[in-house]
């Protein structure tokens, strides 16, 4: 059997399955199960497929048509302008997150020498995108979950950055250490009773994705211990959901932080809010 027939066999087995990007999806994996890349394997169609790539190709194809995501699957993740490792303890990081690398990376010059916290490390894609383009800065990572904790290592030591972040086992509620310039957080934002209707909720951590019973409890909770933990004149950038604005607003100036501006995603969807501590 030669790529092409190969291809056509993953095509029609995730568009059997009802995913949408089959085709982009059974190239993606193909050429992962080859260890070539896509575009080399796209020239190479009319070549044999061994019997071992085949099965490993296949195995892929059954994992992405149970609608488990690729970056599960291949254990890694494009993020910013890096891969980042990951797996099932973590969420797969969106594009939309990206904003806050964005917003960060305005407020802080590259000459600038700035302590960072993220709340909610995950996989550290974030806050290691931070670091890697402002390299006079610092930063401490907290997250709840050991497993994330240890992924978010990885990749800290992996971008070799590991000797300027700190990342620690923590609850938001539990962690009291320092004062910081700038605080980001992709906090879990969804209503719980909405997690089941996802298209992921069964592949990706659950109190990762938990908001609580309005989806806004972990957000109101990073709000809450930013403020005591920002310095006057620091900076929060946080993730929020698409219909939560006006209620992270309130939150925000009940704390004493003035609003900066309110970023939209690709999709127009309210998503990214920069506020300050004035007091």
């Amino acid at each position: 059997m030669n790529l092409l027939k190969a291809l056509n066999t993953g095509y029609n087995l995730l568009k059997s399955g009802k995913i949408n990007s089959y085709k982009i999806d059974a190239e993606i994996l193909l050429s992962a199960s080859l260890k070539i890349s896509k575009e080399k394997m796209i020239l190479n169609l009319e070549k044999e497929i061994s019997f071992e790539n085949y099965e490993s190709f296949l195995t892929k194809i059954k994992r992405r048509k149970a609608n488990e995501p690729i970056a599960y699957i291949l254990k890694k993740k494009e993020f910013w302008k890096n891969n980042f490792y990951l797996n099932k303890h973590v969420l797969v990081p969106r594009p939309e997150t990206e904003h806050l690398v964005e917003e960060s990376l305005d407020i802080i010059t590259p000459i600038q020498k700035k302590k960072l916290l993220e709340i909610g490390v995950g996989s550290g894609c974030l806050i290691i995108s931070i670091l890697k383009e402002r390299v006079n800065c610092s930063a401490i990572g907290i997250d709840c979950c050991q497993n994330a904790v240890k992924i978010a290592k990885i990749n800290a030591k992996l971008h070799q950055i590991n000797n300027r972040i700190q990342i620690f086992k923590s609850n938001v509620d539990n962690f009291n250490t320092g004062k910081y310039d700038l605080i980001v957080s992709n906090p879990p934002y969804i209503n719980k009773f909405q997690i089941k209707n996802l298209d992921v909720s069964e592949y990706e951590p659950f109190r990762a994705l938990n908001g609580g019973i309005n989806g806004t409890e972990m957000l109101e909770k990073v709000i809450t211990k930013s403020s005591q933990l920002l310095k006057i004149n620091g900076k929060l950038i946080i993730e929020i959901g698409y219909n939560q604005k006006y209620k992270v607003i309130e939150k925000l100036k009940k704390n004493k932080f003035y609003i900066n501006k309110v970023t939209k995603d690709l999709s127009n969807n309210d998503r990214c809010i920069v506020s300050t501590k004035i007091l």
